[in-house]
C-alpha cells in the first residue's frame, strides 16, 4: 500500500514540475519554418502565423512571484498581454509610478518655494508702500538712501514678483 502512495506523489510533483514546460509557443516564422518556444515570437510576427499560446493559467503562475515581490498588484489569473514579460511589465509599472512621485515632490518643492517668495514679495510691498525710508548697499558697500523713482522702481519689481508667484 505505501508504494501506491508513492506512485501517486510522484505523479503529481512530475505534472506540477512539468507545468512550465507546457508553456510553449508554436508560430510559423517568415520562411514557412514551425518555430518552438517557451518566449512569445518576435514582434513582426503576425497573430495569424502565431499556432500556438500558453494558456493563461500557465502564464500567470510564474508571474504572481514576480509581480508579488516588485509589490505591484495585478488582477489574481489574469493573463498578460501576449508578447510581454511580466517581470519586465512590473518594473517598468515601478519605474513609472517612482517618476510620478518624484515628479509630485518636486511639484511641492516648487509649491512650497513659490508659496515663501509671495510671501516675502507681499512683506517688502507693505514696507515700500509705508514710505519708510529705505536704505541699501550699492557694489562699493555704501550705504544709500532710496529716493523716488528708485523706489518706484523697486515697487513695480516687487509687483511683478508678487503676480509671478503668488497664483
Amino acid at each position: 500500500m505505501p508504494s501506491l502512495r508513492v506512485v501517486i506523489l510522484s505523479a503529481l510533483i512530475g505534472a506540477t514540475l512539468a507545468l512550465p514546460a507546457a508553456a510553449q509557443w508554436k508560430w510559423r516564422d517568415r520562411t514557412g519554418q514551425i518555430q518552438y518556444s517557451d518566449l512569445p515570437p518576435p514582434a513582426g510576427v503576425s497573430d495569424q502565423d502565431i499556432l500556438q499560446r500558453p494558456s493563461a493559467r500557465v502564464l500567470a503562475a510564474p508571474a504572481a512571484p514576480a509581480s508579488a515581490a516588485s509589490g505591484v498588484a495585478g488582477a489574481p489569473g489574469a493573463a498578460a498581454p501576449k508578447g510581454v514579460d511580466p517581470e519586465l511589465e512590473a518594473r517598468r509599472r515601478k519605474a513609472e509610478q517612482e517618476q510620478a512621485a518624484r515628479q509630485k515632490a518636486d511639484d511641492e518643492r516648487a509649491g512650497a518655494t513659490r508659496a515663501e517668495n509671495c510671501a516675502r514679495a507681499k512683506g517688502h510691498l507693505r514696507t515700500l508702500d509705508d514710505g519708510m525710508r529705505l536704505v541699501r548697499i550699492n557694489e562699493k558697500g555704501e550705504r544709500e538712501v532710496l529716493d523716488d523713482k528708485q523706489r518706484a522702481e523697486e515697487i513695480r519689481r516687487t509687483r511683478d514678483v508678487i503676480a509671478s508667484e503668488c497664483k
